[in-house]
């Protein structure tokens, strides 16, 4: 397996304040090689939800990985980004500055996620000897699909920046997908959502006990998340349902915490009940698009909860208008029916798309009075 290890560097660091830099720093940031490179912190925080990069941007080591491991685009994003609020409750945006993985390259995730019985390193289960079979494939299916890494940087002196923490997210499969014989048919076989959570807890340890062996990660504190993963044809994102955090020298998860985050498709055909009030509300606004608008082929929304209750919801129009005055029409009318369905605290986001991309943004951010409305050209 190879190692990264963290070698200071000195570089200079341009703080930013709108498009015009101000006096040029030193600092001492710790990197691959020791090199010198000119890095720049932006002094703007665009919002507490965000944390600030190193400029140029450093891209993950394990770079492509992603896209070749996760079912789909939706997952493909939410692994990442659900990661970085899960960061957040140990990793405040305001101290560390946020940088994609550098230490787990993508030889050696490939390794870690392999079979056993490909390679030794290879954390999930050996492959049965023989065709596989339902019985064999409810024994030994590929549990661990991707490890996502993340790096936090902090200030360890006014000129000087360090590794500062570290999080890893471990996408697990809901859906074992193989194949009885070489190709041949594609079989799926439903994984447990306990036998989820039990292996990944497992492999999560397991993780971590590598990674302290590895230079400059032996005493970092370690946020680590397990990241459900939907299957091939949903049109929604999967969560992370669990969360834990290692401590600095610590070589395992002590406590894990229970995630409660979902995304919930709408329309509903069977509505619960703590989705049904935006539910109705998805309801009656898709009812009046289509009393007036027919040049549409669907409206889908997407509501993002946390502990039961909704924190965005986001909808999908595509059309298929013709001119630049139906779409403004279109916008304006579909301006109010936002406004007017759906309740003064909800976040809401509706984008208009057509065949040649992008038509128009609408979005009523939370007990705001006024929408903000943008029309592309």
């Amino acid at each position: 397996m190879k190692r990264k290890s963290w070698i200071p560097a000195v570089i200079s660091l341009a703080l930013l304040t709108g498009c015009i830099p101000s006096k040029d720093t030193k600092v001492i940031t710790e990197t691959e090689k020791s090199e010198e490179a000119a890095t720049i912190i932006p002094s703007m925080q665009i919002s507490e939800q965000y944390y600030r990069t190193l400029l140029p941007y450093q891209e993950s080591v394990s770079r492509g990985l992603v896209v070749s491991n996760i079912y789909s685009k939706y997952d493909v994003k939410e692994v990442e980004s659900g990661l970085l609020r899960l960061s957040q409750r140990t990793f405040s945006p305001d101290d560390y500055f946020f940088q994609e993985g550098q230490m787990l390259d993508g030889e050696v995730l490939s390794s870690w996620l392999a079979r056993s019985s490909q390679v030794k390193e290879g954390l999930n289960p050996s492959r049965p000897k023989g065709n596989m079979t339902a019985e064999l494939a409810k024994k030994a299916p590929i549990y661990l699909a991707h490890i996502v890494e993340q790096n936090y940087l902090v200030k360890s002196g006014e000129n000087e920046v360090k590794l500062g923490g570290v999080s890893i997210g471990l996408a697990m499969n809901s859906t074992y997908y193989y194949q009885k014989e070489d190709f041949g048919a594609t079989y799926e076989e439903p994984i447990p959502q306990a036998v989820i959570e039990q292996q990944g807890k497992k492999m999560a340890n397991e993780i971590v006990k590598r990674m302290r062996a590895i230079e400059g990660l032996q005493s970092v504190p370690i946020t680590v998340g397990l990241f459900r993963q939907e299957s091939r044809n949903s049109i929604v994102p999967g969560t992370y349902f669990a969360t834990g955090v290692v401590g600095e020298g610590k070589g395992s998860v002590a406590d894990w915490t229970g995630v409660n985050e979902e995304y919930v498709l709408f329309p509903q055909p069977v509505s619960e009940e703590k989705y049904r009030e935006v539910g109705q509300s998805f309801n009656n606004f898709k009812q009046d698009v289509e009393e007036y608008f027919s040049n549409f082929t669907s409206i889908v929304g997407t509501g993002f909860y946390q502990e039961d209750r909704i924190k965005k919801l986001t909808i999908d129009i595509p059309i298929q208008f013709y001119g630049t005055a139906e779409i403004i029409g279109f916008t304006q009318y579909m301006t109010g029916l936002v406004m007017e369905h759906f309740p003064a605290s909800m976040h809401v986001e509706v984008s208009v798309t057509s065949i040649n991309g992008p038509e128009a943004l609408v979005i009523k951010e939370a007990d705001e009075k006024e929408p903000y409305v943008h029309i592309y050209d």
